[in-house]
């Protein structure tokens, strides 16, 4: 209890210098870097229930927002982090939990983005017209379609999961791939001969709901400009959102339907064997998974006001199944701690390096005799994301196949699968 509290203590300290830190240098990267860590020390560390929970409470809804008023940017890395949590969460359920390689993933999220884009903006009106009463509809709608679409996207995946049931392994990732690539050409070409999607061009400007709270936040004197507001209403409305998907994932992993999601992962003849309905739990697995990123999908078209076929490509499906697999596979704290390192590496890390590397550049910075003048401009960071990526899974295969946090289960599977290799490698050096 005694060592509990002093480390209680140590991270309360630690908080307050790195947000004190954070707010005197608000452009430095590595004091940002240094406060977000105090979110994992506060899930790491062995403390009391309370002191978490309260931590967790005070740097999330309090010093992250103000952090964020004093460089905006970093509101928008931590609303786009809270995003990409929600997305490799979703996916986890169905790659880590059920075990079905879902290339196609990103098509979800576009089906929640384009069913309140189309509605919530003047695109309505090209497809009806005579309309005009009643469309686009208005910003209370969003709520709404918050829910339709966490409907839609669930339908959309049992559509999925409907013709690939018999369907696994390499096979089941390559029919997901063109699910998902069927999704963005549609997107790409359903502006003729009705237009549905507006092609390649996209849709704006999305509707985003309404500032209920502005006379609110102008009655304490403070400024309630959608300028200032709309960024910390996006942020707060994703940290809900992501609060509600970690305690419906939590129980789903620990009801009979996660037992039997794992069941089918590991042995699928096995499962059906003990009496798991195959159809049901599949089909369960891609929608509960499907739903979480449509919600998503209409958030992020509300936030971003303008969307397009380019923004769900089957790159971003790769990213997604990234964060999955760097955090471990299966794992709630896993798959949020990748999707954080993914996107903050890509968001911020990599774009502060090209930026500090331009600038070294422009000054003729000479590192070991060598003037960074003279540095092709095609050497910058930025522009190896995928290669940064790649590089970071194939360590991650080679040195932790089980991911940063992995669960405790699949921990255990990956070390039996060792033992019993090691034990055939033997048996084959005898004889």
């Amino acid at each position: 209890m005694r060592n509990s509290n002093v480390r209680a203590l140590a991270l309360a300290l630690y908080i307050a210098g790195t947000t004190a830190l954070v707010a005197s240098v608000p452009r430095s990267l590595p004091a940002f870097l240094l406060f977000l860590a105090s979110v994992f020390l506060l899930y790491h560390l062995a403390l009391p229930a309370w002191f978490r929970a309260a931590g967790l409470a005070v740097v999330l809804g309090v010093l992250m927002p103000y952090v964020g008023i004093r460089n905006a940017f970093y509101l928008e890395v931590a609303t786009q982090v809270g995003i990409f949590v929600a997305l490799a969460l979703g996916l986890n359920i169905v790659v880590g939990l059920a075990g079905l390689l879902d290339l196609g993933y990103v098509a979800f999220y576009a089906v929640g983005a384009y069913s309140w884009a189309i509605i919530g903006s003047p695109q309505a009106l090209k497809i009806w017209p005579e309309a005009t009463h009643l469309l686009p509809l208005g910003g209370w709608w969003f709520f709404v379609f918050l829910a339709v679409a966490v409907v839609l996207a669930a339908i959309t995946g049992v559509l999925l999961g409907l013709p690939v049931l018999r369907v696994r392994g390499d096979y089941l990732a390559i029919v997901t791939l063109g699910f998902g690539e069927v999704v963005r050409v549609l997107a790409n070409n359903l502006d003729k001969p009705i237009n549905i999607t507006n092609g390649p061009i996209g849709i704006t400007p999305i509707g985003r709901p309404p500032l209920f709270f502005a006379p609110v936040v102008e009655g304490l004197g403070l400024p309630a400009t959608p300028v200032v507001l709309y960024p910390l209403y996006f942020y707060f409305m994703v940290l809900v959102v992501v609060a509600l998907v970690i305690v419906v994932t939590q129980r789903l992993k620990d009801s009979h339907i996660g037992r039997a999601w794992e069941a089918i992962r590991e042995d699928e003849a096995a499962a059906v064997a003990m009496g798991v309905p195959l159809v049901r739990t599949k089909l369960l697995a891609f929608a509960a998974g499907a739903s979480f990123a449509g919600a998503m999908g209409v958030i992020f078209a509300g936030k971003q006001l303008f969307i397009n076929p380019e923004s769900f490509t089957f790159m971003e499906s790769i990213g997604v199944l990234a964060m999955v697999i760097l955090g471990g596979m299966g794992s709630i704290p896993g798959a949020i701690l990748g999707a954080s390192v993914v996107t903050i590496l890509n968001l911020q890390v990599l774009k502060q390096l090209s930026l500090t590397l331009n600038a070294w550049r422009q000054a003729g910075v000479e590192i070991l005799g060598f003037n960074l003048a003279h540095l092709p401009t095609q050497l910058e960071p930025a522009k190896y994301e995928r290669m940064a990526f790649g590089v970071i899974l194939v360590l991650m295969m080679i040195f932790r196949r089980e991911g940063i946090l992995p669960s405790a289960r699949r921990r255990l599977e990956l070390e039996e699968a060792r033992q019993l290799a090691r034990e055939e490698a033997l048996v084959g050096g005898g004889q």
